[in-house]
């Protein structure tokens, strides 16, 4: 039970995506107010990112599915690249096992790159995958409220750079509703050799994630933080 108090989750997606990436979130992590994270099995730095997790316990590690990325380009959303879907259940299968064999462990959260779960016919599979494992999954478990308000592009790709600075941080903290809320946020170092339409914002999420005020102003307003291993002991499904 929270009862009435206000729980903060701050998540970094995409976790194990590149080299850079898993910099900037172990940098958010040891610095700043990052708790957890969810990992993409699928690309090289992976097992980087598992190793980090192995030697870093407190920080709660959850499956961040990939079943492919679009970067709105021309007008319109374009693949950059996409998964063979015709065997959704065994892609589902393939990458709980990669992320159970990297990390030794079940993960503690489920979600999906680019929110791709939020729509049929994911979302079924990956709901049932949740209560199987018992752990929540994004936007679907009433324990926790997700906020991704933090985000420094909209939703055509264009860049709000506003959003991602510390006063905007600051901002979400002092409006948190009682509960747990789950903020994500994608915080990377620069790197100019990958690919990616969000890619200076995440030095940006970066900055702002460690800023001292941020967690300061976290204290002062008596929010707390905590991870999706700490709800498990907290609000039991």
């Amino acid at each position: 039970m929270t009862d009435g108090r206000r729980w903060l989750i701050v998540n970094a997606d995409d976790f194990g995506q590149s080299p850079a990436i898993n910099r900037g979130v172990a940098t958010a992590f040891e610095h700043g107010i990052v708790t957890s994270a969810s990992l993409m099995v699928r690309w090289p730095a992976s097992s980087a990112a598992a190793d980090y997790a192995r030697q870093h316990p407190t920080l709660s590690l959850g499956l961040h599915f990939d079943f492919g990325e679009w970067s709105y380009r021309s007008d319109e959303w374009l693949p950059v690249y996409r998964v063979d879907m015709r065997d959704l259940k065994g892609e589902v299968r393939h990458q709980l096992e990669t992320f159970q064999a990297l990390t030794g462990q079940d993960p503690t959260h489920l979600d999906s790159h680019q929110h791709v779960h939020r729509e049929e016919p994911l979302r079924s599979v990956l709901h049932e995958l949740a209560s199987r494992l018992d752990v929540p999954l994004r936007d679907f478990d009433p324990r926790v409220r997700y906020d991704g308000s933090f985000y420094g592009q909209s939703n055509r790709g264009y860049p709000v750079p506003g959003a991602i600075e510390a006063s905007s941080l600051v901002r979400l903290i002092e409006t948190l509703p009682p509960g747990v809320t789950e903020l994500g946020c994608h915080p990377g170092e620069p790197d100019h050799t990958f690919n990616s339409m969000y890619r200076a914002e995440r030095a940006q999420e970066v900055q702002a994630l460690c800023d001292p005020g941020v967690r300061e102003r976290i204290q002062s307003a008596g929010v707390h933080l905590c991870s999706f291993r700490d709800l498990r002991v907290m609000m039991p499904a």
